[in-house]
C-alpha cells in the first residue's frame, strides 16, 4: 500500500480539482438564474411556467448526471491504476449511451410535454400552456446536454479540469447573451429562453465530442462495457429518481398554494440548486481523488481524503448559509418585483438557510461514496429518505395547509435523514474497497 506523502500536497490537489469544478458546476445554474430573472419580468404566469418546465428539465438532466458521475468513478479507478487509455475508453462508451438517451428525450418530449405540464399545473391552463411550449423547444437540447455530461465524466476521471471549464463557460456565456435578446428585442418571450438554452447545450455537447475524437482512440461501441456502465447507472438513476420525485411533488404542492407560491418556489429552488452545485464542486473532487486512490490500492489515503473533504464541505456550506441569510432582503427581488412572490419566498427562506451547512456535508460525502463505487448504498438511502421523509412531509404540508414553508421543511428533513446515514457509512469504512474496478 502506498503511503501518503504529506497532508499539504493533498489539500492543494483537492483545491486544484475543486475550483475548476465549482466554475463548471456554477455555469449552468447561473444561466438558469439569469433565465429566471429575465423571464420573471415578463410576469408571474411565465415565471410559474418556467418553474414547471425547469423542474421537468432538471429531472431529465438527472440522466446526464447519472452518466457523468458513473463515468467519473469508473474512469478515475482506471486512471489511478495507471491505465489512461482504459479511462478514456470508458468515456467513449458513455458518449454512445448519452447520445442515445438524448435523442430519446428529444423525441418523446414532443408528445409528453403537454400531459406532464397539465398534470403539474393543475387547473391553471395559462401556466400549463406556456410550460408546454417551453418544454417542446427545450428538450431539443437534450442530445447536446447528454454529450456534455458524458464528456465531463471521463475528463474528470483523468483529472483534466481545463477543457470542461472552457467548454461549459463558453457555451453558457453565449446562451446568457442570447436569452435576453431573444426574449425582449426579438420578441419571442418565454420561448426565447428555451431556444437560448438549446443553443448552449448543443454547442457544449459538440465541444466535448470533439475532445473525445481528438484522443485518437477507437470510437466503436462495445455493448459489454455499456452494460457494465448501465449497472452502475441503474443505482445512480434510482437514487436520482427519488430526488426528482421529491422535487416534482414539491412543485405540484407549491402550485396548489397559488401562482405566487409556485413562482416563489421557482426562485428559492433555483437558488438552492445553484448553491448545491457549488457545494458539489467538493464532491466532484472527491469522486476523482477517492476513485484514483482506491484504484491505486491506497485505502488509507482514501480514508484521509474523505475526512478532509467532509470538513471542507461543512465549511463551504456555512459560508453559503451566511450569504443566503444576509441577502434575504434583496436577492428574491432580483427575480420578481411582485410583493406577493416576495412574501411567499420569505416563508421558504429560513429553511433555505438551514439547508446550506448540512447540505454541504452531505454532498461532499456523496462524492466520496460515488468515487468509491458505493452507489447501491446511496440508492437505498435516497429512496428511503424520500419515501419515509420528504414525500410524506410535503403532502402533509398540503393537507394541513402549511404553505411553502411546509414544503421546504420537508426538503430539510430529507437532507437531514441522509446526513445521519452517510456519516454512519463513512465511519464504518465498508465503502473503501480497493482495485481498478468494483
Amino acid at each position: 500500500m502506498t503511503a501518503i506523502q504529506t497532508p499539504a500536497p493533498s489539500l492543494r490537489r483537492i483545491a486544484a480539482l475543486t475550483l475548476p469544478a465549482l466554475v463548471v458546476l456554477a455555469a449552468e445554474p447561473l444561466y438558469v438564474l439569469i433565465d429566471t430573472a429575465v423571464v420573471g419580468h415578463l410576469g408571474s404566469t411565465p415565471l410559474a411556467a418556467l418553474a414547471i418546465g425547469g423542474t421537468i428539465m432538471s429531472m431529465l438532466a438527472l440522466l446526464g448526471v447519472v452518466i457523468s458521475y458513473g463515468t467519473t468513478g469508473r474512469a478515475a479507478r482506471r486512471f489511478g491504476a495507471g491505465d489512461r487509455a482504459a479511462a478514456v475508453a470508458e468515456g467513449v462508451q458513455a458518449t454512445w449511451l448519452a447520445f442515445a438517451v438524448g435523442l430519446l428525450i428529444a423525441v418523446a418530449g414532443q408528445f409528453l410535454a403537454g400531459p406532464i405540464a397539465r398534470g403539474l399545473a393543475g387547473d391553471n391552463t395559462a401556466v400549463s400552456s406556456a410550460a408546454t411550449g417551453w418544454l417542446r423547444i427545450a428538450v431539443l437540447g437534450a442530445p447536446g446536454l447528454m454529450l456534455a455530461t458524458a464528456g465531463n465524466g471521463w475528463l474528470r476521471g483523468v483529472q483534466d479540469t481545463r477543457r470542461p471549464l472552457v467548454f461549459i463557460l463558453g457555451a453558457n456565456a453565449l446562451s446568457a447573451v442570447l436569452c435576453p435578446i431573444l426574449v425582449y428585442p426579438v420578441g419571442w418571450g418565454l420561448n426565447g429562453s428555451a431556444i437560448a438554452n438549446v443553443v448552449a447545450q448543443t454547442v457544449s455537447g459538440g465541444l466535448f465530442l470533439a475532445a473525445l475524437v481528438g484522443e485518437k482512440v477507437s470510437l466503436a461501441p462495445h455493448p459489454q462495457i455499456i452494460v457494465r456502465q448501465l449497472v452502475v447507472g441503474r443505482d445512480l438513476l434510482l437514487r436520482g429518481v427519488a430526488f426528482q420525485a421529491s422535487f416534482l411533488s414539491a412543485a405540484a404542492v407549491a402550485a396548489r398554494f397559488g401562482t405566487a407560491a409556485l413562482a416563489a418556489h421557482q426562485i428559492a429552488l433555483q437558488l438552492w440548486l445553484f448553491c448545491t452545485l457549488l457545494l458539489d464542486g467538493v464532491a466532484i473532487a472527491a469522486q476523482q481523488l477517492i476513485g484514483a486512490a482506491l484504484g491505486g490500492s491506497r485505502a488509507d489515503e482514501a480514508r484521509w481524503l474523505a475526512r478532509r473533504i467532509a470538513l471542507i464541505g461543512v465549511l463551504s456550506g456555512v459560508v453559503a448559509g451566511v450569504f443566503i441569510a444576509v441577502s434575504a432582503a434583496f436577492l428574491p427581488r432580483w427575480f420578481s418585483a411582485d410583493p406577493a412572490v416576495y412574501d411567499q419566498a420569505m416563508r421558504a427562506w429560513p429553511w433555505f438557510v438551514a439547508l446550506q451547512p448540512i447540505g454541504g456535508l452531505v454532498f461532499a460525502l456523496d462524492g466520496v461514496l460515488i468515487g468509491a463505487g458505493d452507489v447501491k448504498f446511496l440508492r437505498n438511502l435516497t429512496i428511503g429518505a424520500a419515501l419515509g421523509g420528504f414525500l410524506p412531509a410535503v403532502w402533509l404540508a398540503l393537507a394541513l395547509d402549511l404553505g411553502l414553508g411546509g414544503v421546504w421543511a420537508g426538503l430539510t428533513l430529507f437532507i437531514a435523514i441522509r446526513l445521519v446515514a452517510v456519516l454512519l457509512r463513512l465511519r464504518s469504512g465498508r465503502w473503501a474497497v480497493v482495485g481498478a474496478s468494483r
